[in-house]
C-alpha cells in the first residue's frame, strides 16, 4: 500500500489538513529509511514490534524528546490501522504498545502587561505591514485561534454585520469567534491599507505578505517571536503561547470552561483543562487574600 494512498485517506477520509498530512508521512518515511538501513527492507507490512521497539531505542538514544518519540509512533500506528482497514495485514504490530511517559509541559502565558506592551507600545500603525503585524497579535489574543486558522482566513470569513470571525479549525470543523468591536476596527484599518498594494495576487486571502500573496505560517511565527522577544523574558514567544494567553486570561476573568473550550475548538473538555492551571495559581491568590479565616 504506498504512502500517496494513505494521505489520500487522512485528507479525504480523515479530514486532516495538508500540514498535518505531510507531518504523518514524514515520520513513517524516517521509519522506512530506519528499515532500510539496518534490516534492509522498507515493507511496512512485514514488520513485527521487534524492529519498532528497536528505532524506538535508536530515537531516545539520538536525543529525541519522549514526547516527540510517541508522535513519531502514534503516526506509525494510524498507519498500521489504515493497513488493516484495507485488509493489507491481519494485526497491528503496535497494538499492545504503551507510550513513553512525559512530563506535564506548562506553558507560561504572556502578562496582560506585556500584551498591553505590544499592542499599545512596540508597533506603530503608519502602513501596510504594521497594521498587519498589530492586526495579526490582537487577533490571535482577542480570539485564540490556531496559527494555521489565522493562515486560512478569507475576507468573507469575516462578519462585520453580526460582528463573528467563521474559522475552519481541525478535521475541517468551523466555528464562529464573536469580534469585539476594537479587533473590527483594527481589521477595517488593515484592509484599508491592504488595498493599496500594488499587486494583489491571493484576492480571498485575509493576511498577505507585502507582495500580495498569501501569508504563512513560518511569517507569522517570525512576527510573533519579534515583537514579543523585545517585550517579553519569555524563553518561547510563539503564536500558540498567545492562543495560551488568551484562554488563561478568560478562565482568570472568571469564563466558563465549557465556553472557552468552544472558543479553542477543542473537542474535548481535557485539552481546555490544560490551561487551569495559571487560573488556579491567580485563584489561590485571591483565596488568601480575601477568605475571612485569612484575614484573622
Amino acid at each position: 500500500m504506498s504512502l500517496k494512498t494513505f494521505s489520500d485517506y487522512l485528507l479525504l477520509e480523515k479530514k486532516y489538513s495538508k500540514h498535518t498530512a505531510l507531518a504523518y508521512i514524514r515520520d513513517i518515511e524516517m521509519f522506512q529509511d530506519f528499515l532500510e538501513e539496518h534490516h534492509d527492507s522498507e515493507v511496512l507490512s512485514k514488520v513485527g514490534y521487534s524492529e519498532i521497539r528497536e528505532w524506538i531505542v535508536k530515537l531516545v538514544n539520538s536525543g529525541i524528546s519522549n514526547r516527540t518519540v510517541n508522535r513519531k509512533i502514534s503516526s506509525l500506528n494510524t498507519y498500521f490501522k489504515f493497513l488493516i482497514k484495507t485488509q493489507t495485514i491481519k494485526i497491528n504490530p503496535l497494538k499492545q504498545h504503551k507510550a513513553l511517559k512525559v512530563g506535564k509541559k506548562v506553558q507560561l502565558p504572556f502578562s496582560e502587561e506585556e500584551l498591553k506592551a505590544v499592542l499599545e507600545n512596540s508597533i506603530e500603525v503608519h502602513d501596510f505591514e504594521s497594521a498587519r503585524n498589530h492586526l495579526i497579535i490582537e487577533l490571535f489574543y482577542a480570539t485564540g485561534i490556531r496559527r494555521i486558522e489565522l493562515v486560512e482566513i478569507t475576507i468573507n470569513d469575516i462578519d462585520f454585520g453580526n460582528k463573528q470571525l467563521k474559522v475552519l479549525g481541525k478535521r475541517n470543523k468551523e466555528r464562529y469567534i464573536p469580534l469585539i468591536d476594537s479587533l473590527i476596527i483594527s481589521i477595517k484599518n488593515y484592509l484599508k491599507y491592504r488595498s493599496q498594494l500594488e499587486t494583489i495576487n491571493d484576492k480571498e486571502v485575509l493576511f498577505l505578505t507585502k507582495k500580495g500573496l498569501k501569508i504563512y505560517e513560518m511569517l507569522v511565527y517570525r512576527i510573533i517571536n519579534k515583537y514579543f522577544s523585545e517585550a517579553s523574558t519569555k524563553a518561547k514567544c510563539s503564536p500558540h503561547v498567545l492562543r495560551h494567553s488568551f484562554a488563561t486570561h478568560l478562565l482568570n476573568q472568571g469564563a466558563d470552561l465549557n465556553a472557552v473550550k468552544e472558543l479553542l475548538g477543542h473537542t474535548s473538555l481535557a485539552a481546555t483543562q490544560v490551561y487551569t492551571h495559571n487560573s488556579i495559581a491567580e485563584l489561590k491568590k485571591v483565596y488568601a487574600k480575601s477568605h475571612p479565616r485569612n484575614l484573622r
